[in-house]
């Protein structure tokens, strides 16, 4: 059974860091794209950044370069999105997604096959 989990969200001042992780297990994830969503309340649910397992390339929407980074450790099977300078417009439940169909950069939503839960990251001004 494939499984994707996120750990790591909590409450954090505005210009603090946190560190989302995402362990996924159930398969072989070489051929996948990994990403992370965020949903804010009442806002749809919006592409993060994603890393490729095979090559490691990454991609990041516009909003987040410079300050998130997206990982992977190969031997734990997981996934890391590091946020930096994080800002109270930040803050939503953050998933993390595995998928190997459509093209790069994977920012569709519909590409991913496997969710995790989420983890809720909020961010006080």
């Amino acid at each position: 059974q494939v499984q994707v989990a996120e750990s790591g969200g909590g409450l954090v001042q505005a210009g603090g860091s946190l560190r989302l992780s995402c362990a996924a297990s159930g398969r072989t994830f070489s051929s996948d794209n990994m990403g992370w969503f965020r949903q804010a309340p009442g806002k749809e649910r919006e592409f993060v950044a994603a890393i490729s397992w095979s090559s490691g390339r990454t991609y990041y929407s516009d909003s987040k370069k410079g300050r998130f980074t997206i990982s992977k450790d190969n031997a734990k099977n997981t996934v890391y999105l590091q946020m930096n300078s994080l800002k109270p417009e930040d803050t939503a439940v953050y998933y993390c997604a595995a998928g190997r169909r459509g093209s790069w950069p994977p920012v569709s939503i519909s590409w991913y096959d496997y969710w995790g839960q989420g983890t809720q990251v909020t961010v006080s001004s």
